[in-house]
């Protein structure tokens, strides 16, 4: 098989030869009825003078005297297993730069974490990535808010805290809890983002959100909120105390196109981020053991995790100094 941005296949490279060496004829005729250049017919000829034959040689070098020991390798390997965590992570707990870190995952072809169950680290979806990306010049400039419902726990942790049960079999697995729901708000160039968890979506409760969330982002540094973007769920597209909110915040509404998620994206991301890293990070014995461990999770995600879209911590955005 002849390389994908060769001018000849094989089967051309033959020819050349059979009427260079065999028909006797000159290289630069040969050249042009074959649509090469002569430099290009001369290689190939003195490459099978030569006796190497006329297959695509490797361009892999024989000897890589830099190239990242299995030793450190391993210990990114398992990182990355027992983390399930990006590059620029990987990066600070095992010391190797995050573009090693990519070329080592890469080479052992290990999946992408959007592939993998957020628990086990199995690969069990095939991997989708989008060509098209925007991000807005200055902090404030947009806010994405949405909403993530998660089903509350009962006292004890309920059938997953009990390795011997399903959810069939088990007592807490039929009785009906109820939903919490997390209102979140990122920005959309610095991605600092606040949550809230609350037992409704309805406008009122959206509303003190928003207000809430408004003095975070100007406590963070983020003195105005110019846009805010969300879907058309009836809490922000009807409810009068949400619209007063914004614009009491001096900050225009923008919704997305009906059924097109992905035009919210950094808020739907962010709430997958969310339940990975927090809501499923572990086994939880009840309700209010998750609520309680939110608050040290958003410090972490906005102080201290370094997100893969930008590069550093959210707050580095706002203070890059």
């Amino acid at each position: 098989m002849s390389h994908a941005n060769a001018r000849l296949t094989v089967h051309g490279r033959f020819l050349l030869i059979e009427r260079v060496i065999g028909d006797r004829r000159p290289v630069a005729h040969v050249a042009r009825e074959l649509g090469i250049s002569r430099q290009c017919a001369h290689r190939w000829v003195n490459r099978y003078r030569a006796g190497a034959g006329l297959l695509d040689r490797s361009s892999r070098p024989h000897r890589s005297p830099a190239r990242t020991s299995p030793e450190r390798e391993d210990a990114v390997l398992a990182a990355r297993k027992e983390l399930r965590c990006g590059p620029d992570r990987l990066s600070q707990v095992t010391g190797v730069p995050a573009r090693t870190i990519c070329r080592i995952l890469t080479r052992h072809r290990v999946p992408p974490l959007a592939a993998c169950d957020p628990l086990t680290g199995a690969p069990i979806r095939a991997s989708r990535a989008s060509a098209v990306r925007y991000e807005r010049a200055r902090p404030g400039e947009l806010i994405h808010v949405d909403v993530k419902k998660l089903g509350r726990i009962p006292e004890g942790g309920g059938w997953r805290a009990d390795p011997d049960q399903s959810r069939v079999n088990h007592r807490s697995g039929r009785r009906k809890l109820g939903f919490d729901y997390i209102h979140a708000a990122i920005d959309d160039h610095t991605r600092i983002a606040y949550a809230e968890i609350h037992p409704d979506e309805k406008g009122t409760t959206a509303a003190g959100f928003l207000t809430r969330a408004g003095a975070f982002f100007n406590a963070c540094g983020i003195e105005r909120i110019e846009r805010i973007l969300t879907d058309n769920a009836f809490a922000y597209r009807n409810s009068a105390a949400f619209q007063q909110a914004a614009a009491d915040l001096g900050a225009v509404q923008r919704f997305i196109k009906p059924h097109c998620p992905w035009t919210n994206g950094k808020a739907e991301r962010f709430n997958r981020t969310l339940a990975t890293e927090w809501a499923y990070a572990r086994t939880y014995t009840s309700n209010t053991d998750r609520t309680h461990a939110l608050d040290p999770w958003l410090r972490h995600y906005n102080t201290e995790r370094i997100h893969t879209g930008i590069g550093t911590t959210p707050i580095n955005r706002v203070t890059p100094t």
